[in-house]
This record gives structure tokens, sequence and C-alpha cells, in this order.
């Protein structure tokens, strides 16, 4: 990281930011053309899930190639400045790099669909086993993470 004053090398303070966005932005890369969307996720210390149909261009690439880059980030804003190339975005963000695996089994599925749905709701709820059958669910196993803050 270049700018070394700005890293966030507390991992308890990069969970922090993970838990408490909802949404990430997941990149992927297919013959060297880059894709990138927005999914809702959930995190259990050491991996982040995220679900979605069994088709479309993410699902396709993914099969080709599970390689992927994740970025998720808080607290945005502008810090002013008299002169106009010396704006800054305020922000505490997170990227991390890692592999993702479609999850088959109806149980680790249920269980990574349970931890999406309780970042949004206290309720818990039973999944009609086709609804679980035509959800894919993909984990992605961090394999790298760093973190980055300005304007705090």
């Amino acid at each position: 990281m270049r700018r070394k004053d700005r890293e966030i090398v507390d991992r308890l303070e990069i969970d922090a930011i993970i838990h408490s966005a909802t949404v990430m932005h997941l990149a992927m890369s297919d013959n060297d053309v880059p894709f990138l969307v927005p999914l809702f996720y959930a995190y259990d210390g050491q991996a982040i899930f995220f679900h979605s149909a069994h088709a479309g261009t993410k699902m396709e690439i993914l099969k080709r190639n599970n390689k992927v880059c994740f970025e998720i980030s808080v607290d945005h804003g502008v810090i002013e400045s008299e002169q106009a190339c010396d704006f800054e975005a305020r922000h505490r963000t997170v990227i991390g790099f890692g592999s993702a695996s479609f999850i088959e089994d109806e149980a680790e599925k249920t269980s990574a669909l349970d931890l999406i749905v309780a970042r949004f709701s206290d309720k818990k709820f039973d999944y009609p086993k086709a609804a679980v059958n035509r959800t894919a669910v993909i984990k992605i196993e961090i394999e790298s993470i760093k973190g980055k803050r300005h304007g705090f």
C-alpha cells in the first residue's frame, strides 16, 4: 500500500467494516474482461457468502474462473479543500482476494442463507426445499485482505 499512514492493519477493525456494510462489490475476470457486481453478503469471520440464481453472467464467469476480488466500504464522504485538485474521499474500505466455490450441501447452503438473512432481519425463516434448490450459494475463501481509512 502506497499510503501506509492510511492502512488498517488491525483485523478487528477490518472485520468491523465488513460487518457494518450491507453491500460488497465483487470483481471477476473472464478472458481478461473485467466484470463487477454489487451483492448482499454475509461474513462468518473466515469466509464471505452470497446467493444468486444459478444462471447469469456472474455464475458463468465463476464456473470458468473462481478467482475473485471484493471491495466493501463504509463512511463515505468528501474532504473539501480550498484547491480543486486537493479534494479527497473520506472512507473506510476493505479489499480482499479469494477463491469462490459453490456450496452444494443443503445444510451448508441453509446455514449460509441464515447468515445472509440475519443481516436484514431478526426473524428465523424456514426455506422451502424448492427455493433452496433453485438458489446458488457461493462461498469466498479469503486468501488475502487489507483495509484503508482516510478522513478519521
